[in-house]
């Protein structure tokens, strides 16, 4: 081939403005700190060289600014549940169901039959879904006070939720008095 016919050597490609020969900063001469700020100056570059490539690439695309309180929404208060098909269909069983159900969305409270948020203790509970049937949140308790003493031995109802630290037990033995109520047939 004669140097007419020859391809022209490819030429290399132009090396960013931020090129730092890696030798400069891992040379050993420099101390550690200075390697640091090296690296440190390195990488400012890059990181700006990226941006700038960045609005280049993006600029023709259109924005239009958000406004987070059309996009972020939290409900004020909690919903409450729709409650689940009733499983017992016996009176005391079913007000002991309701009554868990109560408890679970409203919450639970100690010292009171019901607190300022609504929280409910477990006769607060009976009472908020038995209609007034007085009779009905006798027999309930009834079943409520057995289904306690079976597993805690406490004097009462009252007693035995305010001894609590959360509401998880009471939740529980409302279901547990519900289970018994129906398999007493009441």
């Amino acid at each position: 081939m004669s140097p007419a016919t020859a391809p022209a050597p490819p030429t290399p490609a132009a090396a960013p403005v931020s090129a730092v020969p890696l030798s400069a900063v891992s040379d050993g001469a420099l101390g550690l700190e200075a390697r640091l700020a090296a690296v440190d100056a390195l990488m400012t570059l890059r990181l700006e060289e990226a941006a700038v490539a960045h609005e280049v690439r993006t600029a023709h695309l259109g924005v239009d600014p958000v406004d987070l309180a059309d996009v972020i929404t939290v409900p004020l208060a909690p919903a409450r549940q729709p409650a689940a098909p009733p499983v017992y269909r016996t009176p005391a069983a079913a007000l002991l169901e309701r009554a868990h159900h109560h408890m679970r969305t409203a919450g639970w409270c100690a010292g009171a039959l019901t607190d300022d948020a609504g929280a409910v203790c477990l006769l607060g509970a009976l009472h908020a879904e038995a209609g007034g049937d007085q009779d009905l949140v006798v027999d309930a308790s009834a079943i409520l006070l057995d289904a306690i003493r079976r597993r805690f031995h406490d004097e009462s109802v009252p007693a035995f939720n305010d001894r609590q630290r959360s509401g998880a037990v009471p939740e529980r033995m409302l279901l547990e008095a519900a289970g018994l109520a129906d398999a007493r047939g009441r």
